[in-house]
């Protein structure tokens, strides 16, 4: 398993410029996602926020061949590169679904790595999705330093979820103003 640089990845890349997507996940991220899906063998990772897929190619470079990848998304045009360039791989099940209804039909402990890259998860729902992860879990999210797609007062969004991440009980909290800024809840 060579999780330096996914195949999958320089495909991606080309279709998302060639759509004009522009908020993927970046390279550094995407190795710690794949660190991150190796540490659990026979997981569950859920992604919330497929994008044009270059997340879920880390995460399955990453995962064992017994492990199983849920990723979801609502906007078809990029899930469907995903879809086209990942769907070969029986580990991946794409969703095209609201992140926050499929949250709020998840049952509790569903999840050993979850990586919220969209805003139900992150913003909304992050209850339910705490609630998803089994002990030892992962829960990942990534642009927590300014980005330039950011809305006007975003920042305060941003400062108010990591005071909630580092307040929770029963996890250990991690941030890294590394990449595009990076936390990391694990369930005690």
């Amino acid at each position: 398993m060579d999780t330096a640089f996914p195949p999958a990845i320089a495909e991606i890349e080309r279709r998302a410029a060639a759509l004009g997507f522009d908020m993927n996940s970046g390279r550094k991220v995407g190795q710690l996602l794949a660190s991150l899906a190796a540490s659990k063998p026979c997981g569950q990772v859920l992604e919330l926020g497929t994008g044009c897929g270059l997340g879920a190619a880390w995460l399955l470079s990453g995962m064992d061949a017994d492990a199983k990848l849920v990723t979801v998304d609502t906007d078809d045009g990029p899930q469907g590169i995903a879809r086209d360039v990942l769907g070969g791989d029986d580990r991946v099940s794409f969703v095209l679904e609201d992140g926050g209804k499929v949250l709020e039909q998840t049952a509790p402990s569903s999840f050993d790595l979850i990586f919220a890259d969209a805003w139900p998860g992150k913003f909304s729902h992050l209850d339910e999705a705490l609630a998803a992860l089994r002990p030892g879990g992962i829960y990942l999210v990534d642009d927590l330093l300014p980005q330039l797609n950011w809305p006007d007062g975003h920042q305060t969004n941003v400062d108010a979820y990591l005071a909630d991440l580092k307040a929770r009980e029963g996890f250990a909290f991690t941030q890294m103003d590394w990449a595009t800024g990076v936390a990391m809840l694990v369930r005690r």
